[in-house]
């Protein structure tokens, strides 16, 4: 497989899910931001919402002080903000376009479909604002389309390298997101004035819980009320959850073993996944919050960072 090909395929993946992580994020922020509290209301939890998404310097760059309306708007439509929804699904149509024959038909029929809804919906946001409703539309499209492009290349595309890079992408981008939104969590959302453990908290931790579509698998593991400290033990180190940093990094070692195993060789991306992975499989939380959560994350996302790199200088680089 041509590099350039392994390139597109990587990145659509990761465009996609990160378009659907960004619907997430809103959604989720949309309904804590109605919810009562101190220190900002509102503009607090797109602060957060924003910081999250990793746009918040972009924003602050652009408009300044955290204004709801306009952080929506950076957050969905905004062609300055990279990991807009729209500049996400226009990117992920666009490296899908370059490989096409690489793709199945179903696959690049719900992206270019998804592609065509949300051009229409863009048009109807240039000529005047959506409505809550129509807002509401727009995040469930979003976060319709990534599943139905996930859904069609799990059921539609050979296993062979094309779907190995295509789901690789998809994984670092989702170990990614679910670090950065415990991150936040814990170190941007509950106001000053708010006790932790107090209604606002428990609100915000069932959100969260929410965004990553994990509230049933919560009561279904623990089997009790909501709290923190089994919250970032669902998120970092339970396999069963498919959106945990260790269920993440256990796809991606095999799936990038199985490039290896194709190739006949491995090399630093093996072997860094490898030793991420087995860091995860060794931690507890009590380690983690012995170490601090906050100083955990921050060294998993950089790991990841460079994982990222590591896959492009090997195999993503012409």
């Amino acid at each position: 497989m041509l590099s350039r090909t392994a390139d597109n395929l990587f990145w659509f993946a990761r465009y996609m899910e990160r378009a659907d992580f960004i619907a997430r994020i809103a959604n989720t922020t949309r309904r804590l931001a109605s919810l009562p509290s101190g220190d900002g209301g509102a503009a607090n939890e797109w602060e957060a919402a924003l910081s999250a998404a990793g746009a918040l310097e972009p924003y602050e760059a652009v408009h300044g002080a955290v204004d709801p309306d306009k952080a929506v708007d950076f957050l969905l439509f905004d062609a300055r903000n990279p990991s807009s929804i729209v500049n996400c699904i226009e990117s992920g149509r666009v490296n899908a376009r370059a490989v096409r024959t690489a793709l199945t038909i179903e696959t690049w029929e719900t992206i270019n479909a998804g592609w065509q809804e949300m051009k229409k919906v863009q048009r109807q946001h240039a000529q005047k604002p959506l409505d809550t409703e129509e807002l509401v539309a727009f995040l469930d499209m979003a976060m319709k389309l990534a599943l139905d492009v996930d859904g069609s290349a799990y059921r539609t595309m050979l296993r062979n390298d094309a779907y190995w890079f295509s789901r690789l992408g998809l994984y670092v981008e989702r170990a990614d997101n679910t670090a950065r939104i415990l991150d936040v969590k814990y170190n941007i959302l509950l106001p000053e004035t708010e006790a932790v453990g107090g209604s606002l908290d428990y609100f915000q931790w069932n959100a969260i819980l929410r965004a990553v579509s994990a509230v049933t698998s919560y009561h279904w593991i623990y089997r009790e009320g909501v709290k923190p400290w089994l919250i970032a033990d669902l998120l970092i180190l339970r396999p069963e959850m498919p959106r945990s940093l260790i269920a993440c990094y256990g796809e991606i070692v095999r799936f990038l073993d199985a490039i290896a195993n194709a190739y006949g060789r491995q090399g630093a991306a093996q072997r860094r996944a490898r030793q991420t992975y087995t860091k995860l499989q060794n931690a507890t939380m009590k380690q983690v919050f012995t170490t601090g959560l906050h100083e955990f994350l921050t060294e998993f996302i950089e790991d990841n960072y460079e994982i990222g790199g590591a896959i492009a200088e090997q195999y993503l680089l012409d």
